[in-house]
């Protein structure tokens, strides 16, 4: 189907808007013409005047001897009988000789005026009074030819506003059609070269693609009235680009941060002797399954942030996820305790992600602890969880590095893959932060500050003031 053309659109709007700017004007005129000012000074008579005249023409006939004479038709018998007072008259092109069937005294006052041949003549017989014209004559083509056609003392009726408006416009059309024609191709070459910056804006739109989204409309030349639209479609390829970006980003992340437990998992599974064989394998799925909770939390909190407003009770949460490493944490030949400063701790976020940054930390918690050791899990009334080992630790410089993506201390060590990075942008995704501080005595101590849910924060305020 073909869409309308917005140049041929206005252009109609300016033609619509000339027909009823004229028609306007010519009410206008005609209402203060009724209303006695001088300049537009009319009468409801005279509208009658193009009807009257027309049944004049209509009456005109030609006898068997070619003469044209008036014969009333019946119309302007009964047009007579409405208005006794009417008179009429019609006479030859040069307005030398009056038809047969013409009004006498309007003949011999019309004859007076013909020989300086007229165009458009006002009438008012002798005897009758001078404050406005009474009688109108004018040249008429009839269907014999072009005569003088007279009316005098015709009489309104309702109708006659629609026979004046056609008389009208048989001389003023050329008026109103010449402004018509003016606007319509002025304002058509005007749309025309007006939309060439947006024509532009549609050759460069065609040719962005997924490789090419880097690219932005060029606003240049651009009219004002169009430049909201151009911006709308940069703001667009904004979002689409950084929505491509986040796929790429997902898919190389999941290749990626699956790379190396896949490739340890194949190490174990060539040494199916070892005695922890069955351990380290649980422990490695349990990493895998960690990493792809954390991508796909991640990945679907980019697409859906509403799913971040649903109240969590934090300590429930961290216990849960403290009990699930609690069998691991024994079996590695390790010891876990969890630790609360109340008994229950609400924020608003997304549980499954929520769940998987916890049990990231403790799950690097756990390859960082000693063997023998104790991993910590605190959850804090300000809405904070601190995961707590006596490992190497991080040393401060390397306090921001470790939440880059595949950070690696050294290239003979692992580095910590995609996970902090992943928790890191879930915990800002929630309005939180994570960092890492020292642990008393040696190791790290990962800490997650989320802001609590408002009821929670409320309580928390009123415990702070109460004496």
């Amino acid at each position: 189907m073909k869409r309308p053309s917005l140049s041929w659109r206005i252009v109609g709007y300016l033609i619509l808007a000339q027909i009823v700017a004229f028609a306007l004007a010519w009410a206008a005129s005609t209402a203060l013409g009724l209303a006695g000012v001088e300049i537009f000074k009319t009468t409801w008579d005279e509208l009658a005047a193009p009807r009257a005249s027309r049944l004049v023409i209509d009456s005109l006939v030609r006898d068997a001897d070619g003469a044209v004479r008036i014969d009333p038709v019946p119309e302007l018998r009964a047009e007579l009988e409405r208005a006794p007072g009417m008179k009429f008259a019609a006479f030859d092109r040069e307005g030398k000789t009056s038809l047969p069937g013409s009004s006498p005294e309007l003949v011999a006052a019309a004859q007076r005026v013909l020989g300086v041949s007229p165009t458009h003549t006002h009438l008012i017989l002798p005897g009758d009074p001078g404050t406005s014209p009474l009688g109108f004559m004018e040249p008429r083509w009839t269907p014999y030819g072009r005569f003088h056609i007279a009316v005098y003392r015709q009489k309104f009726r309702w109708d006659d506003i629609f026979h004046a408006i056609g008389a009208d416009l048989q001389w003023l059309a050329i008026y109103p059609l010449a402004a018509m024609f003016m606007s319509a191709g002025t304002a058509w070459f005007a749309m025309r070269n007006g939309l060439t910056p947006l024509r532009a804006v549609v050759q460069e739109a065609s040719g962005i693609d997924m490789n090419s989204l880097d690219r932005r409309l060029s606003t240049a030349g651009v009219p004002e009235e169009i430049n909201p639209l151009v911006e709308a479609m940069n703001d667009a390829l904004d979002r689409l680009s950084a929505g491509a970006a986040r796929q790429r980003r997902f898919i190389a992340n999941a290749a990626h941060e699956l790379r190396t437990p896949v490739a340890i998992l194949n190490a174990r599974l060539d040494a199916p002797q070892e005695p922890s064989f069955k351990s380290d394998l649980k422990r490695d799925a349990r990493r895998i399954r960690n990493i792809v909770e954390q991508l796909l939390a991640s990945s679907r909190l980019g697409e859906r942030p509403n799913e971040l407003d649903r109240q969590i009770d934090l300590v429930a949460l961290v216990r849960a996820a403290v009990a699930d490493s609690a069998l691991l944490a024994i079996k590695n030949k390790r010891q876990i305790a969890f630790e609360t400063e109340r008994p229950s701790v609400s924020v608003c976020g997304n549980r499954i992600a929520l769940e998987s940054v916890v049990a990231n930390l403790i799950d690097n918690a756990l390859r960082a602890e000693p063997e023998g050791g104790t991993v910590a899990v605190r959850v804090e009334a300000e809405a904070a969880v601190a995961v707590v080992d006596h490992g190497e630790g991080v040393a401060p410089a390397d306090r921001d590095m470790i939440f880059e993506p595949f950070w690696r201390k050294t290239e003979a060590k692992p580095g910590t893959g995609l996970g902090l990075a992943i928790a890191r942008e879930l915990v800002s995704l929630h309005g939180g932060r994570i960092f890492v501080e020292d642990t008393l005595g040696g190791g790290a101590t990962f800490k997650i500050v989320l802001p609590p849910a408002f009821d929670d924060a409320q309580k928390l305020v009123s415990s702070t003031n109460a004496p």
